[in-house]
């Protein structure tokens, strides 16, 4: 049998005393995707990754998964991301991890052709940046994200005019800046879902209403959503864009002002995979994982 360990975090198990409220995400990804690897002869392991006892080398491979408290304690994420490398096979590849975390990734993409959101990158979220902000983009209502976040953590709806959130809501260091696009309101985002570089499903991720943020914990909630070939080739450009093993990539997309998608972000990391809306996700993850760690392009980074 073939082990894999599926990192997750303490916080996403039902019990754990400071579950989160989204914990339920866990539960339904890693039960869409063991029955098909087991088929295989893939026992997928979860493994919460900061657990002392936690061994990469006991593994074949190691899956970076629902680790979402990972950007509260980033230094402590990469050493053990580090130590998998060394000691197993990590995936996604340590290189396209480190280069993801930190969303500056983005300019690299915007030079390679992805259509982007107009965006201001600042060196921390203040009240003279943001201002600049608005006045650089053209914007009254903007979104202030942190370069090292994911969820929505410490990210800002700000409108002109109106009072800055506490410093303890906004970003705690670097920091993009975004024209609020109405369309994630309006028509929510698109998550299209790729395994080994193959499309499996897309995910249309519809806010709260009131809210703009399209997580479940606030609210949101989703719906299969079926591409069209324009939809579908322009979110395959984004992933050409990058280069190696991927055994998921998650790319997001919202609909711009010219009503054409740009991406909001491409996720190589530990994105919720939308089991609830890829009907066929184990089977397509699984040929996926197999395919990889029968064949990877190498070992380390």
């Amino acid at each position: 049998m073939t082990r894999i360990a599926f990192l997750t975090a303490s916080c996403m198990l039902r019990d754990h005393p400071d579950a989160r409220k989204d914990y339920w995400e866990y539960e339904l990804e890693i039960a869409a995707l063991q029955p098909a690897c087991a088929q295989r002869g893939i026992d997928l392991e979860p493994v919460i990754w900061d657990a002392p006892d936690f061994d990469p080398a006991h593994f074949d491979a190691v899956m970076i998964g629902t680790c979402w408290d990972y950007m509260e304690k980033p230094d402590a994420f990469m050493a053990t991301l580090e130590r998998c490398d060394r000691e197993s096979l990590l995936l996604n590849p340590l290189e396209r991890v480190r280069w993801n975390s930190r969303k500056t990734y983005l300019k690299d993409l915007a030079d390679r052709g992805a259509p982007m959101i107009p965006t201001i990158w600042a060196d921390a979220a203040n009240a003279q940046t943001i201002a600049a902000a608005f006045d650089a983009l053209g914007a009254g209502d903007v979104v202030v994200k942190p370069v090292l976040g994911a969820g929505a953590w410490r990210q800002a709806r700000i409108r002109r005019g109106e009072a800055l959130p506490a410093a303890a809501d906004l970003p705690p260091a670097e920091c993009m800046i975004q024209p609020f696009l109405p369309a994630v309101s309006e028509e929510g985002e698109y998550a299209f879902l790729f395994f080994n570089r193959e499309f499996s499903h897309c995910a249309r991720k519809i806010p709260a209403k009131g809210d703009y943020r399209v997580q479940s914990e606030y609210g949101g909630h989703e719906e299969i959503h079926v591409p069209s070939v324009e939809e579908l080739a322009l979110a395959r450009s984004v992933l050409d864009c990058i280069e190696g093993d991927l055994l998921y990539a998650r790319v997001d997309m919202l609909r711009g002002l010219d009503g054409k998608l740009a991406l909001i972000e491409i996720e190589l990391i530990e994105p919720y995979l939308y089991p609830e809306q890829g009907p066929q996700i184990g089977e397509v993850f699984a040929d996926a994982l197999e395919a990889i760690i029968e064949h990877p392009v190498r070992r380390g980074s």
